[in-house]
């Protein structure tokens, strides 16, 4: 099994496969961006290698992220062949929900047991300004294609930003509710130097969310958890679950089981620091080998940092989430 030099047990992957997206969200990247060269990302063959490797070492859950994962090339090809390692229990994906009407029936039929679905407005013209390019029907289409393709549950994640969204944060958990759905709300972490709005402007903390919710909503404490940093608490009444992202006021590292892979194969210890692992370089080099791959995911443990220390005043972090792996 993998653990850290803090004594934190590893069993958690965020793997992307793309930095590319079909939207332009607001808080993720800039409006112009440069991707990477095709040459750098890995390929579906490399990545593959990748998880194989994690679920030997012990990795139980694998969640595929971007950019967008489903706009990847034979995205499909990988998620059933990822589903099929033995010992992981379970594969999950994030996305932005705009190709699963086309994509949900065969991504559950390939493997993936839960999604969630990033939706920061039910408002059309104001999801467009979050996005810049996104259109709100789209999204509502593939969330109710997730729900009629059978998956067991289905989350949608909400970045709150105080003066864009912020007024919607009842709407969104009663339309949460109302589909019988979770809803995580995620305070905004400053990654990547943006110019549309000024993140210590807009930052909201999960606690002034939760009291907006607990003036309209019967929630209940609960110790649920998915495996990821949301803190959730009960719906009465209700299969729904409302769940709290909050890195910059209530730092959840203390328990943190996860590393995340980028697209072009460097292992992130933190989501919040620089620490990481050229794991390309290695899988390129020794093609047909996995023991120095797996050998240098275990050293990789001993620099994961023991917490990250956000500011949303600066940007420390210049890589933008896309990035990292959403």
């Amino acid at each position: 099994m993998l653990s850290d030099k803090f004594g934190r047990r590893i069993d958690y992957l965020r793997l992307s496969v793309t930095d590319r997206c079909n939207l332009r969200c607001t808080y993720c990247m800039s409006e112009d961006m440069n991707f990477l060269p095709r040459q750098q990302i890995l390929s579906l063959e490399e990545i593959y290698q990748v998880a194989a490797a994690f679920v030997e070492l012990g990795i139980r859950k694998i969640r595929l992220t971007g950019g967008e994962p489903l706009i990847r090339r034979d995205i499909l090809k990988l998620v059933e062949a990822v589903a099929k390692l033995p010992d992981l229990q379970e594969l999950t994906m994030t996305t932005n929900g705009t190709m699963l009407p086309e994509m949900a029936t065969s991504l559950k039929s390939a493997g993936v047991s839960r999604l969630n679905i990033s939706i920061d407005s039910l408002q059309p013209q104001r999801f467009k300004q979050l996005t810049r390019v996104g259109e709100l029907d789209q999204v509502i289409a593939g969330i109710e294609a997730a729900i009629d393709a059978g998956f067991k549950r289905v989350k949608l994640n909400a970045v709150i930003l105080d003066g864009f969204n912020q007024d919607e944060v009842v709407d969104l958990a009663q339309y949460a509710i109302s589909n019988g759905l979770d809803i995580s709300f995620i305070e905004e972490m400053p990654l990547g130097d943006i110019s549309s709005h000024q993140r210590q402007n807009t930052q909201i903390s999960s606690q002034h969310i939760k009291d907006q919710l607990i003036s309209r909503f019967n929630l209940l404490e609960s110790t649920d958890k998915t495996g990821g940093p949301s803190r959730y608490m009960r719906v009465a009444d209700s299969p729904s679950r409302i769940g709290f992202i909050s890195p910059i006021s209530d730092n959840f590292c203390a328990s943190c089981n996860r590393v995340r892979l980028t697209a072009e194969g460097r292992l992130l210890l933190c989501l919040g620091n620089e620490h990481s692992v050229d794991l390309r370089a290695i899988i390129r080099a020794y093609p047909s080998d996995t023991a120095p791959l797996k050998a240098a995911i275990i050293n990789a443990m001993q620099i994961k940092p023991e917490r990250h220390h956000f500011d949303p005043q600066r940007t420390d972090i210049v890589r933008f989430m896309n990035m990292s792996g959403g």
